[in-house]
């Protein structure tokens, strides 16, 4: 299993190695003890959930606050999606910046989104199946978003506007710049694991 850090150190591309023959193949998609001594803390992954999608759909920008806030591993299983994770982290030196990552069932690499980012995806491929642990369970109270479409952050999603398929919930979301001056946002340097 080999964890590459991104642009954003915190966000960290996972890639499983597959072992392969005439037969098909065999992957380890998940080890604890790996993930753990490479991010140097404990993470407790509480829940697995899965969603099936067809081509445009995009879901996120999301997170959640404090004390609800949310790491996830996310991975495709059939398909493929554009990922994205959002620095939300209040003075941080990548504020607002963002890392995007093409996971797929073919590449099978993983996303590890920390807890002080916002996360979403675009699917790419019709009946994608797209799979994620969280270390926290989701709360209604806390659950936030960011506009996918926030001019400052200057997402390419890699299809055209009227390509994107987006719930009532999520075409109405707020910029991240507003959002900063309600503090419905982290704080660097606050160890959220604790």
């Amino acid at each position: 299993m080999n964890f590459i850090r991104t642009s954003i150190p915190d966000v960290i591309i996972i890639e499983p190695i597959v072992h392969g023959d005439h037969r098909g193949y065999f992957v380890e998609t998940f080890r604890v003890d790996k993930l753990e001594t490479f991010l140097g803390f404990k993470i407790d992954f509480c829940q697995d959930n899965e969603s099936k999608s067809s081509k445009g759909v995009l879901r996120g920008l999301h997170y959640q606050l404090p004390p609800h806030a949310q790491t996830k591993l996310v991975r495709v299983i059939q398909g493929s999606v554009l990922d994205v994770a959002v620095d939300i982290r209040r003075n941080s030196p990548t504020f607002g910046h963002h890392v995007c990552v093409e996971l797929s069932a073919d590449n099978k690499k993983q996303l590890l989104v920390p807890r002080g980012f916002a996360h979403g995806f675009v699917v790419l491929e019709d009946d994608t199946v797209f799979a994620y642990k969280v270390d926290n369970y989701y709360s209604p109270q806390c659950d936030r978003g960011i506009a996918f479409d926030d001019i400052d952050l200057n997402i390419d999603w890699k299809l055209s506007l009227d390509e994107l398929n987006l719930s009532d919930k999520d075409k109405k979301q707020p910029k991240l710049f507003s959002i900063e001056d309600n503090k419905e946002i982290f704080e660097f340097g606050v160890n959220y694991y604790e």
